[in-house]
């Protein structure tokens, strides 16, 4: 059962939720209510998204924040595409066996056919030159891609946990994104903005509580990929 949905100053006054229990609850929430966020809300959203650091300081994000059923609609319709194809060729046979998959899927297939009902997604994007007055980036190789994403998704991260902490239901989504020449089309990006991700945000029809998460000694390895040191050989 969904939780009520709280006043625009209530959502605000829980940001003073304790940072450790924000990021032990934090999970993808793909099925919302189609009922208002508050534009105060969302906002507040972005404005700690950009308080995460940035490849030499270049702050160069840039923040789509669709409301408009035309575009939602048009953003739902390269999501559908995109996702019978990624279902088709990479998760279906996983999930035909693997139940937290299939939880994953049918929340994602939820999220596909419901997508223009959200009521507000966050396109997080990034110019290809810093800020006025800094020196440009060069065009970016393939090789470099890592570095360039990486000044994007710390802000989302911060998006993410803020909305986590106002009881927000959100998630990190890329498939609407998978064409980008058409998706520069519908948000009517220049060549030099880049669409990396969207992020749904709506209050959710569950609730938020503990995630389950492969324990810390399953995952760690010291100094290269298979020295157990710290836990003993698996």
């Amino acid at each position: 059962m969904a939780e009520p949905i709280p006043t625009t100053a209530e959502a605000l006054a829980r940001l003073d939720m304790p940072l450790v229990e924000a990021m032990m609850t934090q999970r993808a929430i793909r099925r919302v209510l189609p009922d208002p966020v508050d534009d105060e809300i969302v906002l507040k959203c972005i404005e700690l998204a950009l308080r995460a650091p940035t490849g030499a300081n270049g702050q160069n994000w840039e923040f789509i924040v669709v409301k408009d059923p035309r575009i939602k609609k048009k953003l739902a319709r390269r999501y559908r595409l995109a996702w019978r194809v990624f279902h088709r060729t990479s998760i279906r046979d996983i999930a035909s066996y693997d139940e937290e998959m299939a939880k994953s899927v049918r929340a994602i297939q939820w999220q596909v056919d419901h997508f223009t009902e959200i009521p507000v997604l966050v396109v997080a994007c990034l110019r290809l030159t810093a800020r006025e007055g800094r020196v440009p980036y060069l065009p970016m190789p393939h090789a470099a891609a890592s570095a360039f994403f990486g000044s994007i998704y710390p802000s989302v991260q911060n998006l993410l946990l803020a909305a986590r902490s106002m009881g927000l239901g959100a998630s990190l989504i890329t498939l609407p994104l998978w064409n980008l020449t058409s998706a520069r089309r519908v948000l009517k990006l220049p060549t030099s903005v880049t669409p990396c991700a969207v992020v749904p945000l709506g209050w959710p029809r569950g609730r938020y509580g503990p995630t389950t998460r492969r324990p810390v000694d399953e995952v760690v390895h010291l100094d290269g990929y298979g020295n157990r040191a710290w836990f003993g050989p698996k």
